[in-house]
């Protein structure tokens, strides 16, 4: 990395509905974390400046401040990060004792414990977030991931019985914006306990806590090539994708970035994981516990400002509730806090950027003017930075944008159904297939639905709850493979013998 220079915090809006929103620095000293002004690629175990010399900005949605600036990389940077990654599969990761490999991702997992603090401001800063959600969400689940797949390392064997697993070789690995330290952990631990190595493409506009990450694996020893993290745009990601070193591709993002990929892809022999969009459903029964599903529901969407891929942005409430259920989500959203991201007490932080705050707005334009209701909390949002308000829309019909677009940002739609066969009709209608939650008393209820709701993951009284041992991944355009538990690891594996998945 280059010069010491860092960023401090600036002033910053502490705003909440209900009443006039004020302007005020962070009660915390919590932005002094260290920034450098520029940083970077990691290739070969080491910082190194693009070869062409071009940069991107970092903004803080928060500010629009520029954070740093990030070294961009072209073809010639991914052919050099493919190269040391192949290198250090064949000569030292791959032949390296499963046992040994364990070690650094304990090591690696410990160290993210160590240094949570300072990658919860960077991921709140970088990506809008509040601290709340990467302090106790993002940072502890990302150390998870690496101690869970450091325990299979060494007995990967004993997961497929009858099979005999080796890895699958270089993985390019393409992560989106909206997690980027939980994301960079969910597929690189993986990886590596199967004994791949890695070139991971961050999000151009949020790739500060990959680079600490890159940090972090320096600390630990692992030696240089195992990861590469080459930052940019879509070019970028293109010839990633498109190299010929890379023998596996995993993805995480749109839809339409994911079908190209894939037309990319065809007919050259390389694996392919996708995790997509999702425009996931939340059914919420009669019986059901009113107040919990309430909170679920607001956890649903508007965790993270709704981006997230598995947000229940639609909600299909029974019509004998609808009305009470409503009124109390309503007064739920009036205190929802929104404002500094840096402040503890926030619920809603900033939208990721400019262009998901115009999309927002766009399709919550569309709703209104196709006869939905709109229900927003009161109050005026600061000129600086951007920011969204809690919003849902009732009268909404399945045919309505809203109800089949995914927003990816806090915008709920309501729909209602009266029998469970219409609720199912209601949740399947849709081109996405990622999640699903069910609301209600009656376990057997929530078997049958979960037989038929076509969703990769289905939530019963809860949701948006993770585990690095239960497999995640979808259905349909929400993609197809699946990330955590073993499932996850056989998608970094690759057999002969005769092979029981179990």
């Amino acid at each position: 990395m280059a010069a010491k220079d860092t960023v401090a915090a600036t002033a910053r809006p502490s705003l909440t509905f209900g009443a006039t929103w004020k302007y005020a620095p962070a009660p915390e000293d919590s932005g002094q974390v260290r920034i450098e002004a520029r940083y970077g690629l990691f290739v070969a175990g080491k910082f190194q400046p693009a070869k062409a010399g071009r940069t991107l900005p970092v903004v803080e949605p928060a500010t629009e401040a520029v954070l740093a600036e990030v070294a961009h990389a072209d073809a010639a940077d991914v052919d050099r990060a493919v190269a040391a990654a192949r290198r250090a599969q064949q000569r030292v990761w791959g032949p390296m004792p499963g046992a040994h490999r364990a070690r650094y991702l304990y090591r690696i997992a410990r160290l993210i414990q160590e240094r949570a603090r300072e990658l919860a401001v960077l991921e709140t800063r970088n990506g809008g977030k509040p601290i709340r959600e990467s302090r106790d969400v993002d940072v502890p689940l990302a150390a998870q991931h690496f101690f869970h797949h450091a325990g299979w390392a060494d007995k990967v064997h004993l997961a497929f019985p009858g099979a005999v697993g080796q890895p699958i070789g270089v993985i390019g690995q393409v992560i989106p914006w909206n997690f980027p330290l939980l994301m960079a952990a969910w597929k690189l631990a993986p990886a590596l306990a199967c004994g791949n190595t890695v070139v991971l493409k961050p999000a151009e506009t949020t790739p500060l806590t990959a680079l600490r990450l890159a940090e972090i694996l320096q600390q630990a020893d692992l030696p240089e090539g195992v990861v590469n993290i080459v930052c940019g745009d879509g070019g970028t990601g293109a010839a990633l994708v498109r190299h010929p070193g890379i023998d596996k591709v995993a993805f995480t993002g749109s839809t339409e970035v994911g079908k190209e990929i894939q037309r990319t892809l065809a007919g050259t022999g390389k694996d392919l994981t996708l995790e997509l969009g999702g425009k996931a459903a939340h059914v919420v029964f009669e019986d059901c516990a009113v107040d919990q599903a309430v909170e679920g529901v607001v956890r649903g969407i508007f965790f993270n400002q709704g981006h997230v891929c598995c947000a229940g942005s639609r909600l299909l409430v029974q019509e004998s509730l609808h009305d009470l259920f409503v009124e109390k989500l309503l007064r739920r959203m009036e205190r929802i806090r929104v404002g500094d991201p840096l402040d503890k007490n926030t619920d809603l932080g900033a939208i990721h950027s400019r262009a998901q705050l115009d999309k927002i707005r766009g399709l919550v334009e569309s709703g209104v003017a196709e006869g939905c209701t709109l229900h927003q909390p009161a109050g005026a949002l600061p000129a600086k930075g951007y920011w969204y308000p809690p919003t849902a829309f009732t009268g909404v019909g399945p045919a309505h944008r809203i109800a089949r677009e995914e927003i990816f940002g806090p915008v709920l739609s309501i729909l209602t159904f009266r029998t469970p066969e219409e609720a199912v009709e209601k949740a399947n209608n849709t081109p996405y297939g990622l999640s699903a939650g069910v609301w209600t008393d009656k376990g057997a209820r929530i078997l049958w639905l979960a037989e038929r709701l076509r969703a990769g993951v289905v939530w019963n009284n809860t949701f948006n709850r993770f585990d690095p041992a239960a497999p995640f991944g979808g259905y349909k355009e929400s993609g197809f493979g699946r990330e955590g538990g073993r499932q996850g690891l056989r998608a970094y594996l690759r057999f002969s013998g005769s092979f029981r998945q179990g």
